[in-house]
């Protein structure tokens, strides 16, 4: 695949604001109320009101229409809506879209956002419990009789091969796992606030499907976040530092299905990822030297190590001892693992407070965040810097 140097996206738009809703197991609310107000919570970050707004962008998967959260938070006319497709890989391209959007004059204020009911309503570690007749649903029937349910079993596949082809055993997830729950345990939005583990604990918690451990596996939130996407040039006028939008990609690999890309000739890494990665290090003209802290998407902990390894961080099997190491920090927020699961968006907010010098967990100086989406699906990344 050929790809140019630059590409015409980067540095022309930015996020000027972000927003949530708390974090919780049971939000008593519906996940409209959920979006609406993680919205009007972003536009009152970013120093602006729904009338400002003439795109909205969403996963696919998402309850909440476009047509319908506009007219529930007060927002006008629409130029743009869109949708991104393959869950949690859709994180980052949300944004992308809407900084498209903001390039290309089709809009000029794109709201991104994300809100669901998953822990008290649908709950994605039930496992697959219908499905329609769709191609995607067919190519399940592959893996769906054999007991691969849910997310975890897919994952474990994977899981399995990196461990065998590196030698390693189960106990190297632990660093994903420990460094994140750090994190988390010294943020008050976190729901394992307060609540470190040790590697012991990690090693001592249950199976849920070999070799991945209770601890190995994300949270299930009830929540919403919102992202307010705008030009570089209006965000300087907002009350918030802009928030440069460097490089953004999309990606999947050879032989691609969902969470099930069982059939390549690899399964010790996670292609889709490198595929983004290449794109964001050409077009961005960076590398990973030049990133100062990581927002890594950690649905599963073994998938954390692939990709920094895909991205280019340590070498393949290394990256348990990389992140050991401390020589990057990842996931300042607690993940997914710690904070909450949100499908991603909530990394991107993450990323948003390090520039800003506002994070809980701040790393001295950030000054360019790695931001990835969903992986084993078809994904997506950023790369985000300061103004100027």
């Amino acid at each position: 695949m050929s790809l140019r140097s630059r590409d015409a996206l980067g540095g022309r738009a930015a996020i000027a604001g972000i927003g949530a809703t708390e974090f919780s197991k049971d939000s008593g609310r519906s996940e409209l109320t959920l979006t609406v107000e993680a919205v009007r919570a972003a536009l009152d970050d970013a120093g602006l009101s729904p009338g400002d707004v003439d795109g909205l962008v969403t996963f696919t998967m998402d309850t909440s229409p476009e047509v319908t959260v506009a007219q529930a938070a007060g927002i006008g006319e629409l130029s743009f809506f869109s949708r991104v497709h393959y869950g949690g890989g859709a994180a980052c391209a949300t944004v992308q879209q809407a900084a498209l959007a903001v390039a290309s004059g089709v809009a000029e204020v794109v709201v991104c956002y994300r809100a669901f009911n998953e822990r008290s309503g649908r709950r994605f570690g039930s496992g697959v419990q219908h499905r329609a007749p769709t191609a995607e649903g067919a190519a399940l029937g592959w893996v769906l009789p054999f007991g691969l349910l849910t997310p975890a079993s897919w994952v474990a596949m994977a899981a399995r091969r990196y461990l065998h082809t590196f030698g390693l055993t189960p106990e190297v997830f632990g660093e994903v796992a420990v460094a994140g729950r750090r994190y988390a345990a010294t943020n008050p939005a976190a729901h394992f606030h307060g609540r470190p583990i040790t590697h012991a604990e990690h090693a001592a918690s249950r199976w849920i499907v070999e070799p991945l451990r209770l601890l190995d596996c994300c949270q299930e939130t009830d929540g919403g976040q919102a992202l307010v996407v705008t030009s570089v040039e209006r965000a300087r006028d907002l009350p918030q530092p802009p928030v440069v939008i460097t490089a953004a990609a999309q990606g999947a690999g050879r032989a691609q299905e969902q969470m099930t890309s069982f059939y390549r000739d690899d399964l010790s890494g996670l292609p889709e990822a490198g595929v983004v990665a290449r794109q964001l290090w050409r077009t961005g003209g960076l590398g990973p030297g030049d990133v100062d802290v990581a927002i890594l998407y950690d649905h599963f902990t073994p998938f954390v190590l692939m990709q920094l390894e895909e991205y280019g961080f340590c070498g393949p099997g290394e990256g348990a001892e990389f992140i050991a190491s401390g020589a990057l920090p990842v996931n300042t927020h607690g993940g997914q693992l710690g904070e909450a699961y949100l499908h991603g968006m909530n990394g991107t907010a993450e990323a948003v407070r390090q520039l800003r010098g506002t994070a809980v967990n701040q790393v001295p100086g950030a000054a360019r965040a790695l931001v990835t989406a969903g992986t084993g699906v078809p994904t997506s990344g950023l790369v985000l810097g300061t103004d100027g």
